[in-house]
This record gives structure tokens, C-alpha cells and sequence, in this order.
């Protein structure tokens, strides 16, 4: 089987790119790694990656604000949301704004940054729905403001509006793209 690195994706089976294949298995990378590397994925979730963090995000969306209230509804530890609150905070992505003194108390709001989440919370939701929800059916219904109808999420191509399905797509690499040495382990 061959295997093909491109950033930090491996594919199997499939060439996506016109890449060299190489052994992954002379390389090593960190989690510290993902934001150095050349791939968007990579560093997407070097911010996103964890689960309270996606879940912190969603309670956003859900109109949640105050540290104790994101606390009461994930049930985890101060330092979790505190160490979450600030990296979201630190990359842009959650706004702090005082609301009271002495003591001090904060709220978190989600930025222009953080609003564009909305699509991926959205998918998650949509795969979450297909493969994990019960017979009864989804946990959570999204109503159209404007046509105020449930919808479900759903990937179109930005120039001609047509839904966009993995074997519809082809990838090539970007202007941003580079190739950096990775250390031996």
C-alpha cells in the first residue's frame, strides 16, 4: 500500500495531489507542530482541536457567555474552561468584555472570527445527526429565520451553487502551499 503525506492528511488508495510518496514513518510531529504547518487543517485545529473546545463553541452559539455558565453546562473543570476560554480569546476567535468589578466577572462573545465556525458546527451536526443520533432522531432541530423552515447543513460550490460530494471535488496545492523538512525521529 502506498502512503502519500500531504500536510498533515495521509491517504491511502487515492492520490489526491500529484505528491512523492514517502515513508511517514521516518517523521515525527507534535501536537506543538500543527500551527507551523502548511496545511489549513492542521492549523484549524491547532485552536479547534479538542472537544471542549468545539463544545465551548457550540454553548456560544447557544447564547452561553459567562465562565461559570460554560462551567454548569459541560460539567468540567475551571482550569479546562479557563485554559479553552483563553486560547479562544488569545486566537481571535471569543471576545472578552468585562460586565462587572469587583470582582471582576467577564463575558465571552464570539468574534467575526468565530461566527465563521458556524459552517463547521454545522456539519458536525449534520454527520453527528446521520451516524449517532437515536431512532428518535436528531437532539437538536435548526429552523430557517428568514423561510422558517428546519433545515439541515449542506455543502454547495461558492460559483455555481451545486452540492459538493468528495469524488466531485479535486484538490491542487495553493499559493500558500510549502514543504518543510519534518525531524527523524
Amino acid at each position: 500500500m502506498t502512503v502519500i503525506r500531504l500536510g498533515i492528511v495521509y491517504l491511502t488508495d487515492r492520490l489526491l495531489f500529484n505528491a512523492e510518496p514517502i515513508r511517514t514513518d521516518e517523521f515525527n510531529m507534535n501536537w506543538q507542530d500543527l500551527p507551523n504547518e502548511a496545511c489549513s487543517v492542521a492549523r484549524t485545529l491547532a485552536v479547534l482541536g479538542d472537544r471542549w473546545t468545539l463544545l465551548i463553541i457550540r454553548d456560544c452559539f447557544n447564547g452561553t457567555r459567562k465562565f461559570d455558565e460554560f462551567q454548569r453546562s459541560l460539567g468540567i473543570s475551571r482550569t479546562i474552561v479557563t485554559n479553552r476560554l483563553t486560547l479562544l480569546t488569545k486566537e481571535g476567535v471569543l471576545t472578552k468584555q468585562a460586565y462587572q468589578t469587583k470582582p471582576d466577572r467577564y463575558e465571552y462573545r464570539l468574534t467575526e472570527k468565530g461566527l465563521d465556525i458556524y459552517p463547521i458546527l454545522m456539519g458536525i451536526f449534520r454527520w453527528g445527526d446521520k451516524y449517532y443520533a437515536e431512532k428518535e432522531g436528531s437532539p437538536a432541530l435548526f429552523k430557517h429565520k428568514n423561510c422558517k423552515r428546519d433545515f439541515h447543513a449542506c455543502l454547495v460550490c461558492s460559483e455555481c451553487g451545486e452540492p459538493l460530494h468528495p469524488r466531485d471535488v479535486n484538490a491542487r496545492h495553493g499559493p500558500g502551499y510549502k514543504t518543510k523538512p519534518r525531524k527523524k525521529k
